[in-house]
């Protein structure tokens, strides 16, 4: 563990030297976030996963920086430069910028203008027009001589420095129409005429010029004052003349600008990157989280016109049971009958239907038929219909994951599975899905693909691990994801529960081939076994620390099953009695509270949302209509809802609240249930507008220009059916 290291990182991330010491050995250690964040509180002070994080981030970036300097010291060192002066600078630097800037006199360089002039023997004119001699020379001299000049100025590191600042802070961003000019309207209109300063440009919009540059629909320019940048860099010099100046000029247009700009505009990207992969993966967590239906016996529809509605019933586990086709455009009374049998011979508790092409059809079609199947069959328990996000579900169908699960099954049955399973627990089947699939981010192709992936997986495994894992029933793709398990320990762990059935004792994953103790440490506190003949097994309580628990039981004169799920018990434990320098009062008070709700689930209760019947798409939209919505993505720039209609309305930052709003994820996140007016409508472009205000700004008056595209709507009330046996599936 280096201490200069340490030192540098404790003020970015605002915390002491010894919290960002215990977890950087931690860290070094093999430990992974959740294990530290969760199990190891005493260690660091508690701090939380987002601080953990900032301190394996700023880690390697420090980690990084100290290689680079070795790197560059014995480079200038081999060329007999190195003084002692500039080894103080390179290794006082703390930002990779200022090191390379540093460096740019002594980096080998190809063939230059500078260069050209040296071997030509202008090096002493230079020398002597930079000391303020007065000189006699050709002009082809006078400029051999200012290219040598001109290059000296760049390698400047002050200069550089004075430069590059310039850009980052005092450019303006300036976007134009290219030529030739679209025919077709398109999403970059509001940027033909554009400009905002580099400083303050939110990150989405900078990203969207950046698309419409790379889409080559924009001219994109940096500009900057370029006699106040010559000025300064003059006043750097300390120096001057007409000569220096022309050199100064020169140095600016061809060797700073370029690199400077670039310099700038690199690091605005990934700052912008860094606000989209945030805003990303903020919406994921939401949507990992999002409440699950829980165990219940589900039948899967992925809806579809010509080629039918795919049916897939599951188990209350998540079993799949069997699959059929319905075609209710074609066939109503087929697939109203196929649907009531399906229903009565599984007991399904609920429908859930895709939210894709034809879903809210679909949808009402379900409705339609239980209605009749309850006013014909009141005995028949009536299962709740829900729209579910389609959002990767053609992903997974086609990964080799759904082929390893279901190889016999067609792509399309799998689809409904997971549109199934995805009502049942959200967390459990996503996770199964390249979360750039799921389609809650923000200019997701446009950003630094590493960086998003490392955030994605990043909060996928924290919430896998903040919810738990029941280690009986979890897929590898969900096991891998826990703390200290990964892709093959985690086939390994489904292997031995195929070969010796359930695990009856977290004790029994010592017995997985491959699963060390360093492993078994970091993974077992969240692994459930449920019914398992220790009760601590199906809770967060780390088996390190069932000794403790069995000390409190006996304490309070009863037994650790008698105390689990007790909370009279558990509020008789004077949790003082059991402070030590590794157990404080953090660890205490997590150990009483899973005493008190062991394995609690952390995430809400499941409740479905509530479109209109008379709004399933666009056309059925109108302006001053009011709608309930599921807010989908949350961005810089406002909320998309979707509203049933298979086209996601916005709700712009200024239409999200009645008071002033400057990011929209302090008032709406992904999952949110959202009271709105519809405030304009689109056709051409597909695009709703929606306002979550009590009194909205509408954005056409004189009505919806859709009011005369509403679409007459199926009548499914004439047809009957009666309740035999389903035998096709």
């Amino acid at each position: 563990m280096n201490p200069t290291i340490v030192a540098r990182i404790a003020p970015e991330v605002g915390v002491s030297a010894k919290q960002v010491s215990a977890v950087v050995k931690l860290l070094e250690e093999g430990s992974t976030i959740p294990f530290i964040a969760r199990y190891r509180k005493e260690a660091h002070g508690n701090l939380d996963e987002v601080a953990i994080g900032k301190i394996q981030e700023r880690l390697a970036y420090h980690t990084e920086l100290e290689e680079r300097k070795k790197t560059v010291l014995e480079s200038i060192e081999s060329q007999g430069k190195l003084t002692e002066e500039l080894r103080a600078k390179i290794l006082a630097c703390v930002q990779k910028s200022a090191l390379e800037d540093l460096y740019q006199p002594y980096k080998p360089k190809r063939r230059t203008r500078a260069q050209v002039a040296k071997e030509a023997g202008l090096g002493p004119l230079a020398d002597d027009i930079w000391n303020g001699k007065r000189v006699t020379a050709s002009d082809e001299e006078l400029q051999g001589a200012r290219d040598i000049l001109a290059e000296r100025i760049a390698d400047m590191a002050e200069v550089r420095g004075f430069v590059r600042n310039v850009y980052a802070n005092k450019s303006i961003v300036k976007s134009e129409v290219a030529s030739p000019r679209p025919a077709e309207p398109t999403k970059f209109e509001q940027y033909y005429d554009f400009s905002e300063p580099i400083a303050t440009i939110p990150s989405h919009r900078y990203l969207a010029i950046r698309r419409g540059q790379k889409e080559g629909v924009l001219w994109v320019k940096y500009m900057v004052d370029r006699e106040y940048v010559i000025d300064g860099i003059i006043g750097l010099l300390k120096r001057d003349g007409r000569d220096i100046r022309l050199a100064a000029e020169d140095a600016f247009k061809r060797l700073l600008a370029p690199s400077c700009e670039l310099d700038v505009t690199v690091e605005k990207k990934m700052e912008a990157d860094r606000q989209a992969v945030e805003v990303f993966a903020e919406n994921l967590r939401h949507l990992l989280l999002a409440a699950p239906l829980g165990e219940k016996a589900v039948l899967a529809i992925d809806p579809g016109i010509r080629t039918g509605c795919k049916l897939a019933m599951l188990g209350a586990t998540g079993k799949y049971l069997g699959n059929t086709v319905i075609y209710p455009m074609q066939k109503p009374a087929e697939a109203e009958k196929a649907i009531a049998l399906i229903v009565y011979k599984y007991k399904a508790e609920a429908i859930a239907v895709g939210n894709g092409t034809a879903g809210r059809e679909t949808e009402s079609f379900v409705k339609a038929t239980l209605k009749k199947l309850h006013a014909q069959h009141p005995e028949v328990p009536i299962p709740i219909v829900v729209s579910v996000s389609e959002s990767g579900a053609s992903v997974y169908s086609a990964s080799e994951i759904a082929r390893k699960e279901f190889p016999e099954l067609d792509l399309t049955v799998r689809g409904a599975i997971s549109i199934g399973r995805r009502l049942q627990d959200p967390l459990a089947e996503l996770v199964k899905i390249d979360p750039k699939a799921i389609g809650v981010g923000q200019y997701q192709h446009d950003v630094h693909q590493p960086l998003l992936s490392a955030k994605l997986d990043e909060v996928v495994v924290s919430c896998v691990n903040g919810v738990g894992v029941e280690l009986n029933t979890a897929s590898a793709p969900l096991l891998e994801r826990v703390s200290g398990v990964g892709s093959s320990l985690a086939k390994a762990i489904v292997a031995w529960r195929d070969e010796h059935g359930k695990f009856r004792s977290r004790e029994d994953l010592k017995s997985v081939k491959g699963l060390g103790d360093k492993a078994f440490e970091q993974c077992a506190g969240f692994l459930r076994i449920r019914d398992a003949a220790n009760p601590l097994d199906a809770s967060a309580v780390h088996p390190e620390r069932y000794a403790l628990v069995e000390r409190m039981a006996a304490d309070i004169g009863t037994s650790v099953r008698d105390l689990v799920g007790n909370r009279a018990e558990a509020g008789r434990i004077d949790i003082r009695k059991y402070i030590t320098p590794e157990v404080g009062e953090p660890t205490l008070k997590d150990i009483v509270a899973e005493l008190v709700r062991p394995g609690r689930d952390p995430r809400a209760e499941f409740e479905p949302p509530k479109f209109r019947d008379d709004v399933t798409k666009i056309e059925d939209v109108h302006e001053g209509m009011k709608l309930e919505g599921v807010v989908t993505n949350v961005t810089k720039f406002g909320a998309f809802v979707d509203i049933g209609v298979h086209q996601d309305g916005l709700v712009h930052l200024s239409e999200l609240s009645d008071s002033f709003v400057t990011d929209p994820a302090s008032v709406v996140k992904a999952g949110d249930r959202l009271q709105l007016t519809v405030i304009g409508v689109d056709l051409a472009r597909g695009r709703i507008s929606l306002s979550a205000k009590r009194k909205p700004s509408f954005a056409t008056r004189g009505g919806s220009s859709v009011a005369s595209a509403k679409a007459p709507r199926r009548d499914y009330s004439t047809s009957g059916f009666s309740i035999n046996p389903f035998a096709g599936l």
